[in-house]
């Protein structure tokens, strides 16, 4: 059963077809090499049964093959080609036009074997089997052993009409057998010919980190978005708490507070939804997550009342990517706050009057001293790494009574 299924199985099949292409694939050259050796053979055209003009003809098409495969479309051709017919695993192969001169050596070695078995296989294909045929037929056709091509050839000689069976089981037991070695021969050198080369795989590793930096990112954005819109609900939510539990409720307040965690919690879902779209459709995170400084005032709302916005300067001016950054800056100052800040007031200031854009926040230190950050930093550290990302500085710390962070970043 093996060797039935090695001779004629799905993918002895599917390897039999890619030779089949190689050998359409060679037509061409094929012509070209008949136009060029028609003179060197009397001017025998290219459609003669001469043998010596159609290997000819093969000959000289190999050289022009091996030409054409130097050209940037001919790796990805073959390398999709073989993914679906040769039955290799697909990561086997390399992606993209080759590089280099090696690469374009072992394509081209590969395009000149891939056609020239190709042709042949093809040319067995179309011509032995109905020679198979008519093999077979003739203990069964008097009429095919009585015919003048059958005397010519002396078909009806007894030991051959004995022997006609076997034989042309033989010859299309022999033309499988012929065509599944080739394609397996083809299956073993794909990879080694078709293979990535140090050019390839320095260009997937680049392509991984560059992906892998994407993601980093996004899920960065993430954390900073979901990260300030829950010490902002939380905040809030509890100020409305205690007011609802104190001696003396305010209804404004309270109302004041859902308000601002509604907002909050409608924008990050937003944020989480664009960010999620950029994920499943595998975009990069040069695409940017989540608004910019046009956002500011919703931010600050979203903060609670106690936050106050200072804006110098035309914000509407300020570079996209930079926008996008000094938005985070101010929600990670701000979930800072709300977390170890206790709800002191917050006076935020962006300054984009010089060729700097200056962002400073300020809040009372609070009574008792600060405890172990349960983030360890991260928040100051983010901050810093995404100043620094874009030429700028951000120093954080006690000052005269309060916590300022003051961030200056190259417009």
């Amino acid at each position: 059963m093996r060797p039935v299924v090695a001779l004629f199985g799905q993918r002895a099949r599917l390897r039999w077809l890619h030779l089949i292409l190689g050998g359409a694939l060679f037509m061409p050259f094929w012509m070209v090499g008949s136009l060029v050796m028609a003179p060197l053979l009397d001017g025998v055209g290219m459609f003669t049964g001469d043998l010596g003009a159609q290997l000819g003809a093969y000959a000289a098409g190999l050289p022009l093959a091996a030409v054409a495969a130097l050209f940037p479309l001919a790796r990805p051709m073959s390398v999709a080609a073989a993914r679906a017919l040769c039955g290799v695993p697909a990561e086997q192969f390399a992606d993209g036009p080759a590089r280099g001169r090696r690469a374009r050596a072992r394509t081209a070695a590969w395009f000149t074997l891939h056609l020239g078995a190709g042709a042949l296989i093809s040319g067995a294909t179309l011509a032995l089997p109905p020679f198979a045929v008519a093999v077979l037929a003739l203990p069964f056709s008097p009429g095919l052993r009585d015919s003048e091509l059958g005397r010519l050839w002396g078909l009806d000689a007894t030991w051959l009409i004995r022997g006609a069976v076997p034989a042309g089981l033989l010859m299309l037991l022999a033309l499988a057998v012929v065509a599944a070695a080739t394609g397996a021969l083809l299956a073993r050198q794909a990879p080694r010919l078709l293979g990535p080369g140090p050019a390839d795989r320095l260009a997937a590793a680049e392509r991984r980190a560059a992906e892998a930096e994407a993601r980093n990112r996004l899920a960065r954005e993430l954390h900073d978005s979901v990260g300030h819109a829950l010490s902002a609900v939380t905040l809030q939510a509890g100020a409305a708490r205690r007011v609802l539990d104190g001696d003396r409720a305010d209804p404004e307040f309270v109302r004041e507070a859902l308000a601002a965690i509604e907002e909050t919690t409608r924008r990050t879902v937003g944020e989480l939804d664009r960010a999620l779209g950029l994920l499943r459709r595998g975009e990069g995170a040069e695409e940017g997550v989540g608004p910019g400084l046009d956002a500011l005032e919703a931010l600050v709302r979203g903060a609670g009342p106690r936050v106050a916005l200072t804006v110098d300067g035309n914000l509407g001016a300020v570079p996209e990517a930079l926008s996008r950054e000094a938005y985070r800056i101010v929600q990670e100052g701000l979930t800072n706050a709300a977390r170890h800040a206790g709800g002191a007031p917050v006076a935020v200031r962006l300054d984009a009057r010089t060729e700097e854009l200056e962002i400073t926040m300020e809040n009372p230190l609070p009574d008792r001293p600060p405890v172990t950050r349960p983030d360890g930093g991260r928040g100051l550290r983010g901050i810093a790494e995404r100043a620094r990302l874009l030429g700028g500085t951000a120093e954080a710390g006690p000052t005269g009574g309060a916590w300022r962070l003051a961030v200056r970043i190259p417009r």
